[in-house]
């Protein structure tokens, strides 16, 4: 077995939860907050969709510099336009995923901005905590704002008040 297969393997478990919780943004409160120190819904849902298509920037990249770009999130019309965003990252990822070998997934990936080194790890210990881990902390955010909507929460890792497994 590849190191790419149980990266692969959690990754589309996680893409499927997530997408579960995507389709339930509610259209009319995309601009809702539960703080003004929070994000807007709109804002914590295109993270989390946005998150999912990482995997594509650092397996094909050495390093992201924060001071060589200008990132705006994705304007959206819509709350399915979060979910076209998500499904066009999760579809990227899983290509290339399955393609790497052990040597492309053990190379080292820097996250940098500009002299500032933030962290430089092998690939796959990058798509475990900067993808995996942070979707999984975010998603769990976007979680209690649908609950602060009164929006039914799907199963996660088991049955949700809502509904079970």
């Amino acid at each position: 077995m590849g190191l790419n297969e149980p990266i692969l393997n959690e990754f589309q478990q996680e893409a499927k939860t997530t997408r579960k919780l995507l389709e339930r943004v509610p259209q009319d409160a995309l601009g809702w907050k539960p703080h003004e120190k929070s994000m807007t819904l709109e804002r914590l849902a295109v993270h989390v969709a946005e998150l999912f298509g990482w995997p594509a920037m650092v397996l094909s990249s050495d390093e992201l510099d924060f001071s060589k770009m200008d990132h705006k999130p994705p304007t959206i019309r819509d709350a399915s336009d979060i979910l076209t965003l998500f499904d066009k990252g999760v579809a990227g990822a899983l290509e290339l995923l399955k393609s790497q070998t052990d040597a492309q997934l053990l190379k080292s990936w820097k996250l940098r901005s500009g002299e500032q080194v933030f962290f430089e790890m092998p690939r796959i210990a990058v798509l475990r905590s900067m993808v995996l881990n942070h979707s999984i902390h975010h998603r769990g955010q976007l979680s209690v704002y649908l609950r602060l909507r009164n929006v039914p929460i799907p199963s996660i890792y088991g049955p949700s008040a809502d509904e079970s497994a």
